[in-house]
């Protein structure tokens, strides 16, 4: 079985979040049964932007990063507190010993200013939120090298620039882990 740790920092944002969720649920009822996603945070209920409460799985404390073969980050909004929680130390310290251990990382939106606070795409292609500058120019001042496309990957590393990436990020992390055939299945069978 492979473990997924959808990694969610306060005001993340749910539609980001629940693609991954669907995607590998489906994959775990439907596809090939291989796969289980757990959530993480900094404290056991999250609010996400537009405040609705999550109770999560595990606290970052607890969780044995070598139990995992990817980490999943959606975006938030800056109004609901995301950069609070999403620059946190101990929350940017989970994804560095993913990276360390050369397991996926996966993000949606601005979930790749965690990843480039971690100094792991320092110098590497990223994205996140391209329909206002200020978010490239910040993710930019975190030493990544800004490509305006919808989906960037660097190494092990998946960065999308809005919501609308969502589905397509899930599918490839789901693609990774799982095999091309199988990711055909699962999206046909959700009607895609």
């Amino acid at each position: 079985m492979k473990k997924i740790l959808l990694l969610l920092a306060e005001g993340f944002e749910f539609f980001e979040a629940s693609v991954y969720i669907d995607v590998f649920g489906w994959n775990l009822i439907d596809g090939d049964g291989n796969t289980q996603l757990y959530t993480c945070a900094l404290k056991r209920e999250v609010n996400s932007t537009f405040n609705q409460k999550v109770i999560v799985d595990f606290l970052v404390d607890e969780i044995k990063i070598e139990e995992y073969a990817a980490i999943a980050i959606p975006g938030g909004f800056e109004e609901y507190g995301f950069y609070s929680d999403a620059f946190d130390p101990r929350f940017v310290a989970v994804i560095k010993k993913f990276y360390e251990e050369k397991k996926i990382i996966s993000s949606i939106c601005t979930g790749a200013f965690p990843i480039a606070k971690s100094g792991i795409l320092n110098g590497k292609n990223g994205t996140t939120y391209n329909l206002n500058p200020v978010r490239q120019q910040m993710l930019k001042d975190l030493g990544v090298n800004v490509i305006n496309q919808p989906i960037v990957e660097s190494d092990q590393i998946t960065t999308s620039w809005n919501p609308s990436t969502a589905l397509d990020v899930a599918f490839k992390l789901l693609r990774d882990l799982t095999g091309e055939e199988n990711t055909v299945s699962v999206k046909t069978k959700m009607g895609f």
